[in-house]
């Protein structure tokens, strides 16, 4: 039997590439492997990870924010804490080896495997790496990235390009534009624009949206799936109620992700890293709106990442209430653009992700045997 613990948390864009690998262990060793996440006691993963049906235990660790609180006179304690605690999880468990997602939430448990002699693996999700990964990497068997250079952050020999794992199948050819159209009420008399704002929603978005509702006349020139978030979906709801637009579906959800992606033509979206990897299976013209509220603003460099190969297109998150929709309306109306961003970012996509990965744990796993 062989025991792996994955770990990373705090956010979907650590937990869910975690998954997706679990899954893809699962399907290589079927009954032969026991999987265990550990995680940030209090965070997201420990309620997300036991729902998908996989054992998780939690570490007292905690973040350390931008700014100075009195949270952080209690952080060293947290760490020594997690880090005692890990290694005995390590030990208790009988990990054979131990996988990083990133995150604070799997500095312990990599840097107790490392001190134990337990080998490491760490997969990162952006084009500008983590502390965390960035401290651990020197003790790591290898390094999973998903973009190009990133031995600038990583010891070279022991970066492996993987993209980045996500749970389900996205493809650029599954799919009927048709029924996708019909699903959202839509026709093909109209280029369809997706604004997508992630489950929580996205403040920017939305007000982008509700600035460009009231410069129209009641119609839109394009049609629109605006995804609001819940947090914003009844403010948002009572808005478009008081102002009522044509050829515009709005829902704080979108159940159906692939029907989404097969109607749009343009995306308007964030650029979290499983994001990104996701546009890039699908293979969609994209306007990036990175987010300014995440640490070492890797969603601005994860967009460019992209718009300096041609692929991507970007607004900042300061002038993406004024322009955001202009320009996507503006680039849903030119056919070779649409061609060339679609091809182009199609060229980035990765579809084996997590098998590769599974791969990469399986070669250091045979490697620690010899």
């Amino acid at each position: 039997m062989i025991r792996i613990i994955l770990s990373g948390g705090g956010t979907g864009g650590h937990i869910y590439p975690a998954v997706a690998v679990a899954e893809a262990l699962k399907r290589r060793y079927e009954d032969n492997v026991e999987i265990l996440f550990v995680g940030a006691e209090g965070k997201m993963e420990m309620e997300k990870v036991p729902a998908l049906g996989y054992n998780i235990v939690g570490l007292p660790v905690v973040g350390l924010y931008r700014k100075l609180t009195l949270s952080h006179l209690t952080l060293p304690f947290k760490v020594v804490a997690s880090v005692r605690r890990a290694k005995r999880i390590i030990k208790e468990f009988g990990a054979d080896i131990v996988v990083g997602f990133g995150g604070y939430a799997s500095a312990p448990i990599l840097w107790a495997a490392q001190r134990l002699g337990v080998p490491t693996v760490i997969q990162e999700q952006n084009s500008y790496a983590g502390l965390t990964n960035k401290l651990l990497s020197k003790r790591a068997k290898r390094i999973c990235v998903s973009y190009d250079n990133m031995g600038r952050f990583f010891p070279e020999e022991r970066v492996v390009m993987t993209g980045n794992p996500l749970r389900g199948h996205f493809s650029a050819t599954e799919g009927s534009r048709s029924e996708a159209l019909k699903y959202y009420g839509f026709s093909d008399a109209l280029p369809v624009v997706l604004v997508v704002g992630g489950s929580l929603g996205t403040r920017t978005l939305n007000e982008m949206m509700k600035a460009w509702i009231l410069s129209l006349n009641g119609t839109a020139p394009v049609q629109v799936i605006w995804q609001t978030g819940k947090y914003y979906e009844q403010e948002m709801r009572e808005f478009l109620g008081a102002h009522p637009t044509q050829n515009i579906w709005q829902g704080a959800f979108i159940e159906r992700m692939d029907y989404a992606y097969t109607a749009a033509d343009v995306v308007l979206s964030r650029s979290g890293a499983c994001t990104v990897s996701e546009l890039c299976l699908v293979a969609k013209p994209t306007i990036f709106v990175p987010s300014p509220n995440v640490a070492e603003d890797h969603q601005t460099k994860n967009a460019m990442a992209l718009v300096e190969r041609g692929a991507a297109e970007i607004v900042r998150d300061s002038e993406a209430i004024e322009q955001g929709m202009r320009k996507a309306v503006e680039l849903a109306h030119d056919e070779h653009r649409l061609e060339e961003l679609s091809a182009n970012i199609a060229q980035l996509a990765i579809s084996d992700s997590a098998e590769r990965v599974v791969k990469i744990i399986a070669e250091v796993l045979a490697e620690a045997k010899r």
